[in-house]
């Protein structure tokens, strides 16, 4: 499919921000979370299929009507998003020097629903403006946005922002806004959310000397690994969650049961192919702002996540237990940190978590979680996405949770290793559950 489908950039531009940003805001410090965080672009995708309504119009010219909306709102949001448009410094800080965000244009060569309908990859990568492994000096841009136009006339937006400045949180809030502001220009409505300054992080969490010269990097798995992805849809979701229930949990998180089963079906795959029973690790990526303990961190643009580490070692693999095992670290977390976490806290974490993840004999999975964030409720002005896609990070044995359009299913990538995802794809535990799509 993918060798059927072109697209074709047709223009690139820069966005300034619509107002200089003042000199008292010249410099945004980073704070230790903006710091711990690899230099990789977090990639969304929102989906607008055309209207009835627009089959009227011609599709280039409404297009390009959109298109204009979208960059003269973009420049507004800039104004108040001003680090977006700045420079990445030596993982000191971001100089908020207007230089602008990327802007691209591009045609798709067949409709929309032939993507909706079955979703490649390689098409979806296609659709964004920059790789997720790049690095400023590739992409241009902190911020880069790429709207997509469809044989049919429905249009995508692809956004790339450097990890750096954003974290899911801090992405659905500037998406939000965007979307605000040009609907708002669209309506001669007033209503914008606007954001706080940045630097309220690095108030509360300053960066460290340590990292001023060091940053994380992200080593690209060098095994095959293929990416797959999985829906459980509501009903689905009400039946594992009901499985998941025990004395010690009795109200399980759709997140949680989820999460432990693509767990336990990861672990059999590993070991069954390996030949013996490794360690694993679960890493769930978990937004702090309402956990931290501090009233200034709801809003906190920025970094803001912590990592909680589930661990196992058993060769029985019971799916109660690795639920209560991803409980239990949320509870750790509230008894060792009562009154908030602060920057030595980070700090000491970012030292243990380090030498926990790093060892050989530790199978290791990421799962970063963007459920609850609203992204469906992105309306520039011709209505919702009829899907929201986060795509691969392509890390070997990395998982992305993401809602699904009716708030309550759940949508899965997931990266492993070939021979692993041979395993897991053909879970009866899994099938029973979930839908490859």
């Amino acid at each position: 499919m993918a060798s059927e489908i072109k697209v074709e950039i047709i223009h690139k531009e820069t966005i300034k921000p619509s107002s200089p940003t003042p000199h008292h805001l010249a410099k945004s410090k980073l704070s230790i979370f903006d710091q711990i965080t690899p230099e990789i672009y977090v990639p969304l995708l929102l989906f607008y299929p055309s209207n009835k309504s627009d089959d009227e119009f011609d599709h280039h010219s409404l297009f390009s009507e959109r298109s204009y909306l979208l960059k003269t709102s973009l420049s507004e949001a800039l104004t108040h998003f001003y680090a977006f448009a700045g420079e990445f410094e030596y993982n000191v800080s971001i100089s908020c020097n207007d230089h602008g965000a990327g802007f691209i244009e591009s045609q798709v060569s067949c409709p929309i629903s032939k993507v909706l309908d079955k979703p490649d990859f390689g098409i979806l990568k296609q659709l964004i403006p920059t790789a997720i492994e790049s690095k400023q000096a590739e992409a241009g841009h902190l911020l880069l946005v790429q709207v997509n136009l469809f044989e049919c006339g429905g249009l995508t937006i692809g956004v790339s922002i450097s990890h750096k400045v954003a974290d899911a949180s801090t992405l659905c809030t500037f998406i939000k806004s965007w979307a605000a502001i040009a609907l708002g220009l669209a309506s001669t409505t007033d209503h914008v959310l606007l954001p706080t300054e940045f630097g309220v992080a690095s108030t509360l969490f300053p960066p460290q000397d340590f990292f001023n010269s060091r940053q994380p990097t992200v080593e690209f798995a060098i095994e095959n690994c293929v990416t797959k992805r999985i829906v459980f849809d509501a009903s689905k979701i009400a039946a594992l969650k009901s499985k998941a229930t025990s004395d010690t949990v009795p109200n399980p998180t759709r997140v949680e049961a989820v999460s432990a089963l693509i767990w336990k079906c990861a672990m059999q795959a590993s070991r069954s192919n390996l030949g013996y029973i490794k360690p694993s690790v679960w890493c769930q990526v978990v937004n702090m702002r309402t956990r931290s303990g501090l009233s200034l961190t709801e809003n906190i643009l920025g970094n803001f996540v912590w990592y909680f580490a589930a661990t196992t070692v058993e060769s029985e693999l019971d799916f109660k237990s690795l639920v209560a095992k991803f409980r239990k670290g949320i509870e750790e977390y509230k008894e060792k940190y009562p009154n908030g976490i602060t920057g030595e806290d980070a700090f000491q974490f970012i030292k243990e978590s380090g030498n926990l993840l790093a060892k050989d004999h530790v199978e290791t999975y990421s799962c970063s979680s963007w459920c609850r964030f609203p992204f469906y409720e992105a309306n520039f002005g011709w209505g919702k996405p009829s899907w929201v896609s986060i795509r691969s990070t392509e890390f070997k044995n990395t998982i992305m949770l993401m809602d699904m359009s009716d708030g309550v299913g759940i949508e899965a990538c997931l990266t492993f290793k070939e021979e692993d995802m041979v395993l897991i794809e053909s879970n009866e535990d899994l099938l029973a559950y979930a839908s490859l799509v």
